[in-house]
């Protein structure tokens, strides 16, 4: 028997994004290791501990018992006279996270496992966007997805893997020339976090580089349709808060009661306090430090620059192929009109102290890395490797939020 021929088309199925899921548990698990002192440190990574800091109590809150919203004095007297509640997050992964609970497993599990799995769609989908061929260029950009800018949020008890999936099935909708997909992926990133309504301006613009084998008047049809559907993850969100609250309103309450957000804010200043923002003073832990967290508590800083310069490099990449294409792929457009709205939202909206696990949703610009230079590539993936080290050091030592 000769046996089955080998296949020289570069395609390896789903292997190339279950290797890339892996690896990316392994360095992250690695990171851990070596972030948290004392015994035990092996196995921290593993445990559902590990995996939450603040915020993600409020996400297993509303999993748990929905929302709710109350004057903090009512509650705690010594409390600063604001509004309490977890009605400023979105429910789309909460009700996610309710939803596995219901086999069996506890919230806090499910959590992880919703997180994980969107996690490995995110590398299956953008495999798929990418031509699902291993060169040399998309074995490159899997491999930075690995240890992308903030991708310590894709492990974490956080909405993030599961709205940056939703981003990246709206853009397969929208090759693939299905708004009922594009919609559909539209829906559940602006449900699950503010940041991921984008969709809703990617598809209304869609109508200018998309739905090619239609009419024109199709085309904003089809636009329109869908950007409405997906907006409609964010009225789904303010529903289930006034059933909740009894008030439309709750969501800009507590922002601007609260956490002073909810207006437009000047964004070069919103950037200038998030890169100053002394967070080895105020969540600094107490007693010696792994040196890997004693050398990586400004590293905000530097998720900074790296994600200014790959926002830069991504607007090259995309100026390159006009330049010499004249055109860009209908997902490369899509891509870079999230990867740009991605990057400034944050800024605009006044996330001080999270914009860093904003940013993460850059992660869909991916699409556009396979067209940089290979020795771009591969200095972005050691540039990259290093921050997440950083980065996740301050995760796992508890002095990121």
């Amino acid at each position: 028997m000769t046996g089955r021929p080998a296949r020289r088309d570069g395609r390896h199925g789903l292997l190339p994004p279950v290797v890339a899921w892996l690896i990316a548990n392994l360095f992250t698990w690695l990171v851990a290791k070596e972030s948290v002192a004392g015994d035990g440190s092996e196995v921290a990574y593993w445990s559902t501990g590990s995996r939450h800091r603040w915020d993600s109590l409020h996400y297993l809150s509303i999993a748990k018992t929905g929302y709710e919203m109350f004057w903090c004095r009512d509650r705690y007297p010594d409390f600063r006279d604001v509004m309490c509640g977890n009605v400023a997050w979105f429910p789309g992964y909460p009700m996610s996270v309710r939803a596995v609970s219901a086999t069996g497993l506890s919230y806090e599990l499910s959590a992880v496992v919703v997180t994980e799995v969107s996690l490995f769609g995110m590398f299956a989908v953008l495999w798929w966007l990418l031509g699902a061929r291993l060169t040399w260029a998309t074995g490159l950009t899997l491999a930075i997805g690995t240890v992308f800018p903030g991708g310590i949020y894709f492990h974490a008890m956080f909405p993030i893997a599961t709205v940056t999936l939703a981003l990246l099935v709206c853009i397969a909708g929208v090759k693939r020339g299905s708004w009922g997909i594009a919609a559909a992926g539209g829906f559940v990133a602006s449900s699950c976090y503010l940041v991921g309504a984008v969709a809703v301006g990617l598809l209304l613009l869609s109508a200018f580089f998309a739905w090619p084998r239609d009419t024109r008047p199709m085309r904003f049809v089809k636009a329109g349709l869908s950007a409405a559907i997906a907006g409609c993850g964010v009225l789904w969100a303010k529903w289930l808060m006034w059933q909740a609250t009894g008030r439309w309103d709750a969501y800009e309450t507590i922002q601007e009661s609260s956490y002073e957000q909810g207006e437009l804010h000047q964004p070069f200043e919103e950037m200038r306090k998030a890169y100053s923002f002394p967070f080895s003073d105020w969540y600094k832990p107490e007693g010696p430090l792994p040196w890997l967290v004693e050398n990586s508590l400004a590293a905000h800083r530097t998720q900074l620059w790296l994600n200014i310069a790959f926002l830069l490099l991504v607007l090259a990449a995309a100026a390159g192929q006009l330049i010499r294409n004249r055109r860009l792929d209908v997902e490369e457009w899509a891509a870079l009109i999230l990867t740009v709205a991605i990057f400034w939202v944050p800024f605009f909206a006044g996330a001080e102290m999270s914009w860093y696990r904003n940013h993460a949703q850059m992660f869909v610009g991916l699409i556009l890395v396979r067209r940089m230079y290979r020795w771009v590539q591969v200095s972005l993936l050691a540039f990259c490797s290093i921050q997440y080290s950083l980065l996740g050091a301050m995760f796992f030592a508890g002095v990121l939020v």
